[in-house]
C-alpha cells in the first residue's frame, strides 16, 4: 500500500502542469520562455549575490526588486515574500539555487 501511495504522490504533479507556475515536471517539455525566465532570475540572483543577501536582510532593496521583477513576483505578494526570505536567510546564504527556485515558484 505504501509504495503505491509514494508513486501516486510523485506522479501527481505531472497531472497538473499549471499547479506549480515556473516549475515543470520532467515529463513536460520546457519552453524557450521558461528557459529565458529562469536565466534572467539566475542572473539577477547570482550576478550580485552579496548585495541581494544584504537586501533580504534589510527587508528590501534594489537587488531584491530586480530579482522579483525577473521572476515576475506580483507587487502585492512582495511584502510577504520579503518576510519569508528573511526568515530563511540562512538557507539562501549557502544555496543560491534555492533562492532562484523560490523566486520562480512565487513568480507568474
Amino acid at each position: 500500500m505504501r509504495p503505491l501511495f509514494l508513486i501516486m504522490l510523485v506522479a501527481l504533479p505531472a497531472c497538473a502542469p499549471g499547479a506549480l507556475p515556473g516549475l515543470r515536471s520532467t515529463i513536460m517539455p520546457v519552453s524557450a520562455q521558461d528557459n529565458a525566465r529562469r536565466g534572467a532570475v539566475e542572473i539577477a540572483v547570482k550576478g550580485d549575490f552579496p548585495a541581494l543577501l544584504s537586501d533580504i536582510e534589510a527587508g528590501g532593496g534594489p537587488s531584491l526588486e530586480r530579482a522579483f521583477d525577473a521572476a515576475g513576483v506580483p507587487l502585492g505578494d512582495r511584502p510577504a515574500r520579503r518576510l519569508q526570505l528573511s526568515g530563511d536567510l540562512a538557507l539562501y546564504e549557502s544555496n543560491p539555487g534555492a533562492l532562484v527556485t523560490s523566486l520562480l515558484l512565487w513568480g507568474g
